[in-house]
């Protein structure tokens, strides 16, 4: 299996795309991936087991999604481009995949999300899911919040969570 990185414009700067021949492996939003901070790529080097190579036009049909979906359009990205989950398992990949059915614009409780997935009571697991996805944006783990209908945190860019939704509710600025 043979692995390709490339960036993807959006608000935030560039994002890290990483591919396999199976689908997009990760989104990575992490300061918006400076091609100079090596540790991006390390981790997923590392997650991996192999290198990512530089391949110029890799993600720019994700380019196109991520623009149509800044500029307002309701795309669900797992329904648009192959996901390759290899680094997602057990009940984090369910949480995640059951997050990629909540409907543009709307949201969903951890708790309800953790149902959906098939472990009431696991909404800390839901968290933990989110937290540490790899999919930024494609898989809009922005649309799951607190039980008390509060955003709550987007890794340390509740900003970005915020922005996300507004976009989706139509009231971004």
């Amino acid at each position: 299996m043979s692995f390709r990185y490339d960036f993807a414009p959006t608000p935030f700067g560039d994002a890290l795309a990483v591919f396999s021949d199976a689908g997009i492996v990760g989104l990575d939003l992490s300061e918006a991936a400076d091609p100079s901070v090596p540790w991006l790529l390390e981790n997923f080097t590392r997650r991996l087991g192999a290198a990512p190579e530089y391949a110029a036009g890799a993600a720019d049909e994700l380019a196109h999604l991520l623009a149509d979906y800044f500029d307002g359009a309701p795309i669900r990205f797992d329904e648009r481009i192959r996901f390759d989950w290899r680094l997602i398992e057990g009940f984090s990949r369910d949480a995640l995949q059951a997050v990629c059915d909540i409907p543009w614009g709307e949201t969903m409780s951890y708790g309800e999300v953790a149902v959906i997935a098939g472990s009431p009571g696991a909404a800390r697991a839901v968290g933990s899911a989110c937290r540490v996805t790899p999919f930024s944006i494609v898989v809009p783990v922005h649309r799951v919040i607190r039980s008390d209908g509060t955003p709550g945190h987007y890794g340390a860019h509740p900003e970005r969570k915020r922005f996300l939704l507004d976009l989706e509710r139509g009231t971004a600025q």
